[in-house]
Parts: structure tokens; sequence; C-alpha cells
């Protein structure tokens, strides 16, 4: 009996699918191959194999999975995102929800933060106990945080960096000591299954004192370098001890857990003055076969060390973890960090400064993506503060860690694979201009009182302003005792605002400091003048003396013209109908040309200070006067001091309409 049409048709349609739907015999042995590899965490052959697999046709979930694995462990998030897209397409409702995670971190690297989020709000909704759903859900603004930190490091590319991957910088006896897996041995080195490249060795490289920039890169002398990893170190402050990581390889045995995978574990080393050179390796105590110990970093008084690690009592993939150095050299346990620090991610690479300050990599707490660079403040105690994203440019849409930076010089280093680089991973070398806000905190407290009698003020509105933005952050009414209390950042600078009816408004500028929990700066108030003033007295009274600038700079100096515009200012709002001109100056370096341009450069940015602090634009002239009138001899090509020329560098007021005091 034959087959009719129809049923020939639903025959080749079912052998179809079966057919496409399972691998060919060739492509079950690839595929069990490509396995095999990525068991063995030798991620780039697996990675080879598997995209043989998808050429020849075949689609699954755990193939995409794995196959985006390989890239994502690598910090290749570009081409992560791609084939966990394709698992997303295919899979989504049936895959582990730790890859909508993962493929929202990817997503991040292609700065499609959008799609990234909704990724994340289905992670949430699979994995809503995860401590990285409870912070994305907390800081869904965390774009907006990010940027409210960024701009606080100047960074670059070092000279040294290569087509190989030079990472984690450690400073030592004024050098900078790095991993790299260049090879500057005349024979081959061992390759790391897991990216396909040389193991790393520790170099020392000299660090030039003005721009950070790295030379003469010389390898580590000693027995710290094998042919296997050995990276991040960390130095004792008398140069004797150094930590360091290294695969699980001492005296020549290298070691493997149950699983056969080798591990990473800390050991000491000790500088031989003999021989210049580093030696007596040990293996510290708490590391083990079984779990990774990694990436040391020493507090300040260097009685505790800090490290991450996959040990038991890990709540993610890798936690931060401290242990006591006792005074015999032994060890305390190692007690995982307290607070949200950790997370169900990866938290690693720690480093201490010597105020205290723990800056972290992690792709747990929100950020641009990969690894980011955190810091939070540090107790004795070991408990954490508030955790900031240090923002653009230190973090970038890539990996971005192994941090370390002087508190002292404000100079350090950090490593990426973000784009533009010379290899996987580089060196760059940062200034650090401010710190990161709402990581130091202090209390700027005061009171207001009466100039003349020394009286207490209730009723005065106070304000804090930041300076760099000349936003208002907080104000209050100040009650019977006239005193106020507004938190701050350290090292930043604000202004003070006391303003209450019959009184001249008073501003006054600091610098808020570090290390004190409380810093004074009360503001007295001037009554206002109630008889009328003659306007020759009243050009007394404003003594509205010259405003001086930095060579070649037209931004208003602070401290002290800001304490003289704050003056100026305090005056013109007590008589609403003066006018006043500004003139501006230069010293006669520079052409005249550009000299014209610069004091109208000064001009506007002493007219732009009395703008934003509430003044009228109609009540201001100003103009540049160049090099023109000069108050000394220093003309073209007449040698003169520093001092001389700082007088002509300057801008003046001059009222110009007078009437009597209000």
């Amino acid at each position: 009996m034959g087959m009719t049409g129809k049923t020939r048709q639903i025959i080749l349609l079912v052998l179809f699918v079966v057919f496409t739907a399972q691998p060919s015999f060739s492509q079950n042995t690839r595929l069990e191959r490509a396995n095999r590899e990525y068991e063995r965490l030798s991620y780039i052959k697996a990675q080879r194999l598997y995209l043989k697999v998808v050429e020849d046709g075949y689609r699954g979930e755990e193939l995409f999975q794995k196959l985006g694995d390989t890239y994502y462990y690598n910090g290749d998030f570009k081409g992560a995102a791609k084939w966990y897209g394709e698992l997303m397409e295919e899979f989504s409702e049936f895959t582990d929800p730790e890859y909508y995670f993962r493929y929202a971190q990817s997503l991040k690297s292609l700065r499609d933060y959008d799609a990234s989020d909704q990724w994340m709000k289905r992670f949430i909704a699979a994995r809503g106990d995860d401590t990285r759903s409870a912070l994305f859900t907390e800081n869904q603004d965390y774009l907006e945080q990010i940027s409210y930190q960024s701009g606080r490091y100047e960074i670059d590319p070092v000279s040294i960096n290569s087509e190989f991957s030079e990472f984690g910088s450690a400073f030592y006896d004024k050098k900078v000591v790095f991993a790299s897996t260049r090879d500057t041995g005349t024979f081959t080195r061992k390759i790391n299954k897991w990216n396909n490249q040389a193991f790393l060795d520790l170099y020392t490289a000299e660090a030039d004192s003005i721009d950070g920039d790295l030379s003469n890169v010389k390898k580590i002398k000693g027995d710290v370098n094998t042919i296997y990893h050995e990276s991040t170190p960390v130095f004792t402050k008398d140069g004797k001890t150094m930590y360091f990581t290294r695969n699980n390889y001492n005296d020549g045995e290298y070691r493997q857990d149950k699983k056969f995978y080798n591990r990473l574990k800390i050991y000491k080393a000790t500088f031989n003055d003999l021989t210049r050179s580093w030696d007596r390796i040990e293996e510290l105590p708490f590391n083990s076969d079984d779990y990774a110990v990694a990436h040391p970093a020493l507090s300040p008084d260097e009685k505790k060390l800090f490290f991450a690690s996959d040990m038991p009592g890990t709540v993610g993939q890798s936690d931060i973890f401290c242990v006591e150095i006792y005074d015999d050299n032994t060890y305390g346990k190692p007690m995982r960090l307290p607070g949200e620090i950790n997370t169900e991610g990866r938290e690693t690479f720690p480093y201490v400064s010597e105020k205290g300050y723990l800056y972290f990599a992690s792709d747990g707490h929100p950020g641009l993506g990969g690894l980011d660079i955190f810091v939070t403040s540090l107790t004795v105690d070991n408990k954490v503060g508030e955790i900031v994203n240090v923002g653009e440019p230190a973090n970038s849409p890539d990996d971005d860690f192994a941090f370390a930076v002087s508190d002292v010089s404000k100079r350090g280093y950090l490593t990426s694979n973000r784009e533009g680089g010379q290899g996987g991973d580089d060196i760059y070398t940062f200034q650090q201009k401010k710190l990161p806000r709402n990581l130091c905190r202090v209390v700027v407290t005061g009171i207001v009182t009466d100039t003349d009698t020394g009286e207490k003020l209730p009723g005065a509105e106070v304000k804090l302003i930041e300076e760099e933005t000349k936003e208002t952050l907080e104000q209050t009414i100040v009650g019977e005792e006239a005193n106020y209390a507004f938190v701050a950042d350290c090292d930043t600078e604000y202004t003070l605002r006391a303003e209450r009816d019959g009184y001249i408004s008073q501003d006054r500028f600091f610098v808020t400091p570090e290390g004190i929990e409380e810093f004074e700066q009360s503001i007295a108030l001037t009554k206002e003048v109630q008889n009328e003033v003659d306007p020759v007295d009243l050009e007394t009274l404003l003594s509205l003396e010259p405003i001086y600038f930095d060579f070649d700079k037209s931004k208003v100096r602070e401290p002290d013209a800001t304490e003289a515009m704050n003056k100026i200012v305090a005056i013109l709002k007590k008589y609403p109908k003066l006018e006043i001109e500004i003139s501006s100056h230069t010293d006669s370096r520079g052409s005249k040309k550009y000299n014209e341009g610069l004091s109208e450069r000064r001009a506007n940015q002493t007219k732009e200070y009395l703008l934003n602090n509430g003044l009228e634009a109609e009540r201001i002239v100003a103009k540049g006067y160049g090099e023109t009138q000069l108050l000394n001899e220093c003309a073209d090509g007449v040698p003169c001091s520093k001092e001389k020329h700082q007088l002509n560098r300057r801008s003046e007021f001059t009222i110009l309409f007078k009437i009597k005091g209000e």
C-alpha cells in the first residue's frame, strides 16, 4: 500500500525536526571534546570547538551557555553578549537565571544599559533573594550615581604596555611591581589553557615621579617566578617581606584538587640583603588545595592581610576576607568581611590605602560593565562604610581592577582591558584629583553671631554650597542656640552663606579636612548701616582691592580672591542701586593678542562669579585690557621676578554709580 503525498510530507517533516534538533555523529564528537576542554578550564580551545559546532548548524541551550562563558571568563564581553543573546532568543524561559545576570553584564560592554536593566529585572524576578538583586533594586539610578562620582581621576596608559597582558601594580621602593605574560627568557614559556597565553611572572619598573609613567622593566630577582602564574604582590613598608599570588606550585610540586583543578594560593617571600633577591618562599597556612586564595593586601599597620577567596563561607564566586597577622608571624582565622561588600558575584583585588580606604573590584555591585572598581572606608574592626563606585574614567564598560593609590601623592595605577589598549590587560597611571564623594564625611558645625556684640543670632538662614557646582546642598534656619550642622565630604571646597534681616549676608569659603569627625566653621554677621552713608565714605567702606590670578589662568583663585569677591557680593546686595566695573589685566608675557583674549576671559570669569552669587547682570560691566595697563616696569623684554609679574595679573573694581546708602 503506497503512502499518500500528505503522509510523506509529515514523515519528512518529522525526520527534518529530528535531524536538525540533534547533532550529527561528528558534531557529537566535537561537542564532547569541547565540553571536556571546558571542564578543564581550557576556554580558548573549547571556544574554537564550540564555534565549529555552531558552524555545522547545531543550536542548543548548553552550547550557547558554555560558548558565552568562554568569552565571559576571558573578559570579552562583546563576544559573550553575542552568544548569551542567542541563548536568550531561543531558551530564555528555561535557562539558569544566572545567565540573565551575565547577559545583563555583557550588554553593558555595548553601552546598551536599557536592555541590560531589563534583563536585570528578569534576574530579580527569578532571584529576588540574591544580594545583586537587592543592590540593583536599591540603586536603579546607578548610572546617575556613577556620573556624580566621575571625573575624579586623570588616567593615561603607561609606556611599558605591550601586546601581552600587564596588570596588578604594587608600590615598592620607589618602583612599581607588576605581572605580565611577556616572555623575556630564552626558553619557551608554558601556556595557560584558560586564555592560551603564557603564564604570568613578576617584573619591576621605574616610576616617573611627575607623571607616573613606567620604564626600565626587569624581571624580579630570586625564587618568586616559576613556570606557572605569579601576580598581585604587596610589600611591607620595610621592603623585607612580599606576599604574592601563585598557582598551587612550590618546591617543584604541582598540586590539584579532586577535580584536578590547580588553585591559586598566597605565598610569602623574604628579601635577601646579600643576594639582593627574594627567597625563602613560604605558603601561608590558610591556603588549601580545594579552594583559591589570592590577591593579598596589607592594612596600614600591617597587622591584617586582606585577600579574595572562594573558601567555605563564601557567598559568591569570590569574596573578600581578612586575617590577623600576629607579632610572632602566625595568622588568625580568615574572616569574611561583613556588610554588603560581598555579593553572589565576584569581589576581588582588594587594596588598602594609607588612610584605610579599601578599594576592590566587583561585578556584583551596580557598575558600567565587567569588573568595576569600588571603594569604602574601613574601621579598625573591619566594618565597612558606604560602598562607592569610583566613576569614569577609572571605570569603563570592560574589566577594571587592581587599583592602587597613594593617599599622600594621589598617584596610582589600575588595570583594564578597555578598548584602545595594547594587549589583553593594560596598566594605566592616574592622578586622583579628589576622593570619591560620600567616602569620607565630616560634620561642619558653627554658630551665627553678631560681629560687634558676639550675641547669637537665632532665625538666621545658613546654606552649605558646593564650590565646584555652586549647588546648595543643605540649608537651615538656626534656632535659639543659633547653631547648625551639615554633613560634608572631606577634601572638598564649600561656601557657607549666612543671611538674616537687618544684617549684611556673609559667605565663608573653606576646604573640609580628612581625619576628623567635626569641623567648626562659625559665621559672624555685621548689622546693616541704618543712617545714610556719604558716597566717598561708601567707597572706603567697600575697600575694593584687586584680585589676582595664577599665570595663564582665568579662574577666580581660591581662597584669597574668593574671599575678596564675597565681600563685594555682600556690599552690592546691601546697596542694590550700585553698579560696578571690572577691569581685568595680564602681565606682559605672551603675545599682545593672546593677552587681550586672556584678560577678557578673566573679566568674564570675575563677572560670572558675581552672577553665580545672585547679582544682576545689568549692574556689572566687565572689560579686558590685556597688557596695556601694567603697574610696574615689567614690560616686554624686561626681566622681572615672579612677584612683580603677579601684580599685573589682576581684576580691579570701580564704582560706576554712587548713591546714598539705603
